[in-house]
This record gives C-alpha cells, structure tokens and sequence, in this order.
C-alpha cells in the first residue's frame, strides 16, 4: 500500500506506531518521495526524507487529569488503556500525564483522591517474544465497556480512556449507569479528537472533556512544508508550547473551571513543570494510586 502511494504521490503521510517498519524501509527506498508519520518515531539510521510528527501525550492528559480531579464527588477516577507495552511506552504516557494532573490537583485543593488503572490489552509477552503483538484492546468497545461498568460500580466517577475505537464502550457504560443511577451522574473523557462531537448523540452529555492531539494541524503543516519545499526530516514535536496538544471544551461541562485548569497549563508551556511520562507502577495488571496532599 505504502509503494503504491509513492508511485503517485510526493508525500506519503502513515499514522500509528504499526506502520514504523514498514513506512521507512519504503522511504528508504524512494528518496525523491518524502514520508511523515503521526505517532511513529524517528529512531536510529532513519532516512532523510522521513520526517516524524510525535505528540507529547502526557502534557495532554496531566489537563484532563486536573479536570477529573476538579469534578470527581467520590474523589476516585479512572483510566483504561488500549494496550500495556506497545512501542514507546505510547498509552502508557496518557496515563503517567493523568495521574500527574490528578496528584497536582490533590496537592492544590487538599483532598484526597484515587486512580484506578486497567489495560485491555497486552501488546507483546515477554514469556512469547516472537508472537505477533496484541492490537485486540484498542478495538474492543465490549470489552471496555465491562471494565468501565466494574470502575464505576466501585466506586470512580470519571473515567479517561486511550483506548481507540474500544472508547465507544466506555461512553456507552457512562449513560447506562447514569441512567440507571438516576441523580447521580458519572463521566467518560475521550481521547486524541474531540469525541464529544464524534461519538453517538446519546453518550455525548456524558463526555466530559476530551484530551486532544491536533492531529489535524501537524498534518497541514507538514503539507504547506512540502508545498512550499520546506520538507525536512527529522522529529517534530506538538505540545502544549505550541498547541500541539489540549482539551476539549465542548458540551461546556468544563466551562466553570477552565481558569484552573488553564493555570497549570501556564506553568508547563513556561518550563516550570515537567510532566512525567512513565506511570510508577506497571500496566500489566489493574493498579491503584491513593493519592494524598
């Protein structure tokens, strides 16, 4: 597919970390076409015409964790990742950014707050190295759906997926537990678009915020490059400095606390905090963090 679209094309754009292999060995071997590819990284010995377009993610999430600590009235949140272990550490980020942002919020309204873990997947296993990876957690609404159900049965009241196409799941198990709850409403945060915009019209009220990759304009400023012969390869990072990365404000359930969200969001884009992107404890199996001020 790849070759195919160098045949015809000068610049070939692939998304998603399972391209990597692929996508350079064909740069390398179609220099007068260039390549960019969204969430794959540069790495070692790559071509010159491969140019990497790479998200921080955890800048992202550390937002919406600040949001779900701000609204959360059990004080226990959520996050389910698609798959523990993929190349990069990739969902990992989202969560060790989460947790972050949740832990700054315990420190700045002195309350007490926990983060539940789970991963619906396991991307490789290090007793079987040589099987194909694990890709199933990131297409699997039924399955998130469940974890959802059994976070918010006990007890968490927000819940942030990276998890793909499974996010339908989560959204899903949000209104059928409000509804069934009656007054006492529980919330989902979606990933990487604004899903409040792209999911079904019955789950969208339940959508809180989303964490956002602005997909969208890497991509058109990779294209102006081309188009204007500015194409350079290397890493080009988005992050909060530049808006690679945010939040999402529409449905306005987050509209009474963007100024508190917006203020740690300051300190980052002015180097004063780094986000970490390595959660402190493993995916491989459901984790708890009983965060304290």
């Amino acid at each position: 597919m790849l070759q195919s679209l160098a045949d015809d094309n000068d610049l070939v754009i692939a998304v998603g970390f399972s391209f990597e292999d692929s996508i350079k060995k064909i740069a390398a071997a179609n220099p007068d076409t260039n390549f960019s590819g969204i969430n794959i990284l540069r790495g070692e010995n790559a071509p010159e015409n491969f140019a990497s377009l790479v998200f921080n993610e955890a800048e992202g999430s550390f937002l919406v964790g600040v949001a779900a600590a701000l609204v959360t009235g059990t004080r226990k949140v959520g996050f389910i990742g698609g798959g523990c272990g993929t190349p990069d550490r990739l969902i990992e980020k989202f969560e060790a950014g989460f947790v972050s942002g949740v832990l700054a919020m315990v420190k700045g309204i002195n309350r007490n707050i926990e983060v539940e873990t789970a991963y619906l997947s396991q991307f490789s296993d290090p007793q079987n190295p040589d099987e194909p990876p694990d890709m199933s957690g990131f297409f699997s609404p039924d399955k998130a759906k469940e974890v959802a159900e059994g976070m918010f049965s006990g007890g968490s009241d927000i819940v942030f997926h990276a998890s793909g196409s499974s996010g339908a799941g989560l959204f899903e198990a949000a209104r059928e537990f409000s509804e069934q709850q009656g007054n006492s409403k529980v919330w989902a945060i979606g990933v990487d678009s604004d899903q409040y915009n792209t999911a079904d019209e019955p789950v969208r009220e339940y959508i809180l915020t989303s964490m956002l990759k602005r997909v969208d304009t890497a991509v058109y400023n990779i294209v102006k490059a081309q188009r204007d012969g500015e194409f350079s390869g290397g890493t080009v990072n988005h992050d909060l400095a530049n808006d690679g990365v945010g939040y999402a404000t529409s449905g306005g359930f987050v509209d009474d606390i963007r100024e508190l969200i917006e203020a740690p969001k300051a300190f980052i884009v002015r180097n004063l905090f780094d986000v970490p992107t390595v959660p402190v404890k493993g995916c491989r199996e459901p984790q708890t963090y009983n965060l304290r001020y």
